[in-house]
């Protein structure tokens, strides 16, 4: 989309990390760096119109020199939401986990605690992780519920790949 906006080779671009397949991003930061000048709006108004509709920029800025998408990113964010439900989502489906089983709020919060601090998250890490650490401090874990709906918040330094899929299914059974 950028390439095509600018009217040339798109430019090399860095984001702050990657979703998991099936998982929606939001607020991913993505960088580059070109010589072309635009107005901020014409950035994001302009590469919009190169995107699939389910995928949209949302703000642009010129950053300082110094700015990594990914290296100055202070904390990275990550919600899964779960339908408890006996019957399969059918309007959510794609868009949220389900489980036909009665969860234990309680449960589920102490199961948590045990995550929270500075871990060695191998054991919550795909095979195919390109991660060079799996050590990650994982700041919060809020879990909620509003209805059939429960919304779990994770806050952490970084995540593995399959980290949050590999903990919801541990934190179910």
């Amino acid at each position: 989309a950028l390439g095509r906006f600018t009217d040339g080779p798109p430019p090399q671009t860095l984001c702050a990390g990657r979703t998991d397949a099936g998982v929606h991003g939001l607020m991913q930061v993505v960088h580059f760096d070109t010589a072309i000048v635009r107005s901020e709006i014409s950035w994001v108004r302009g590469t919009n119109t190169f995107l699939p509709s389910d995928i949209a920029v949302q703000w642009a800025a010129e950053v300082p020199d110094a700015f990594h998408a990914r290296a100055s990113a202070l904390a990275r964010r990550y919600t899964y939401v779960l339908l408890e439900s006996p019957v399969r989502p059918s309007v959510d489906a794609g868009r949220v986990g389900w489980t036909f089983r009665p969860l234990d709020g309680d449960a589920l919060r102490q199961g948590a605690t045990h995550l929270i601090g500075e871990h060695d998250f191998t054991s919550f890490r795909a095979s195919a992780c390109q991660a060079l650490s799996p050590v990650k401090h994982l700041t919060r874990i809020d879990i909620s519920r509003r209805g059939a709906y429960w919304r779990f918040d994770f806050e952490a330094s970084a995540f593995l790949h399959h980290m949050i899929r590999n903990i919801m299914g541990c934190l179910l059974q």
